[in-house]
């Protein structure tokens, strides 16, 4: 008997109303438009400034919007997937948050903490669900507050991210869908890039507070490198584990770090920019977000059958490649 594929059945992203422009952020730290563009491709950013919402108010209206277009009851959906590093809470989890928000009852959920590879990390493990035949409807949602966790007085990180996210519908597709994934991870690489306090290592006290270490701490250089390296080696190790070239692939979607990272990657993979998804210029780096923000901003331009690959890289470090079929 065939297997049964998981595919992508729907997406649907949200952003914050609030426009960060790079003229704005000239007000607040030691940098200038210029510098940013050249150096990020960023000219701005959302931050989502509604009162008293949260990770999980992001999400509940991406999953809304999610439903409405695939015409699926909250009570059909079987389980909830999000991949975030900015939940509402340490505990519980902002999965089931979503599903309580949304009234999917029926479901159960949890997070998926591997920063902006997150997303991949967390459609690979949805799409198991959905091929096992134990699961018909997997929501994967991948999205972050980054300017929760930002110092705006640190131009080497505030500049770079910010709000926003996307969710996608899995179900089971007898000829379309998830074809392979390659997933990484070094955990060497947490000294590069993290968040130093709020967990076991150095719990929330004073001296942590005024010390900034519930900030986003990069060393960029180490970071460009090896996002640059694990990207596109993931790339090519699925492309050749499924026999595919360049010529084969519609579009390649790139976690939307820095467009001198995505650049860099489409050139070692001799792969033509036109076919490259890129909206950091809007949103800039989402973190969990930014892959399923790409596909809901090119959505209009896939058609079933269109071969895509996503890759990403983040903290920990994390990266890797997923190979799929577009269904719709």
């Amino acid at each position: 008997m065939t297997r049964k594929k998981a595919a992508i059945t729907g997406v649907q992203g949200y952003i914050p109303d609030y426009i960060l422009t790079n003229k704005e952020l000239e007000t607040l730290v030691d940098t200038n438009d210029e510098w940013i563009r050249t150096r990020t491709g960023i000219e701005e950013r959302r931050i989502l400034k509604q009162e008293g919402w949260a990770a999980s108010d992001m999400g509940r209206e991406m999953v809304k919007g999610l439903l409405e277009k695939t015409n699926t009851k909250p009570e059909e959906i079987d389980l909830i997937i999000c991949a975030t590093i900015t939940g509402d809470m340490v505990f519980p989890d902002t999965a089931n948050t979503i599903a309580d928000k949304v009234g999917a009852v029926n479901s159960f959920g949890f997070d998926i903490n591997a920063a902006c590879s997150g997303f991949l990390y967390a459609l690979t493990t949805g799409s198991k669900f959905v091929e096992s035949g134990t699961h018909k409807k997997v929501v994967v949602v991948g999205m972050d507050v980054m300017s929760s966790i930002l110092d705006y007085t640190d131009r080497t990180t505030c500049v770079i991210f910010g709000d926003g996210g996307g969710a996608v519908l899995l179900e089971a597709h007898d000829e379309f869908g998830i074809e392979d994934s390659v997933l990484k991870s070094d955990g060497n690489g947490r000294h590069f890039l993290n968040m130093a306090a709020g967990g076991s290592k150095l719990p929330t006290s004073a001296e942590t507070v005024a010390n900034k270490q519930h900030y986003v701490y990069q060393e960029g250089r180490p970071v460009f490198k090896h996002a640059v390296k694990g990207m596109t080696s993931s790339v090519t190790e699925v492309m050749e584990r499924n026999n595919l070239n360049k010529d084969d692939i519609n579009w390649m979607v790139p976690h939307q770090a820095n467009i001198r990272i995505i650049n860099t990657v489409a050139s070692q993979l001799d792969f033509p920019m036109e076919r490259v998804m890129v909206n950091i210029q809007k949103y800039g780096n989402t973190t969990a977000g930014t892959l399923p923000l790409c596909l809901w901003d090119y959505e209009s331009q896939l058609k079933p059958g269109d071969k895509l690959i996503l890759t990403a890289f983040g903290g920990g470090f994390t990266w890797g490649a997923t190979y799929l079929t577009w269904a719709y």
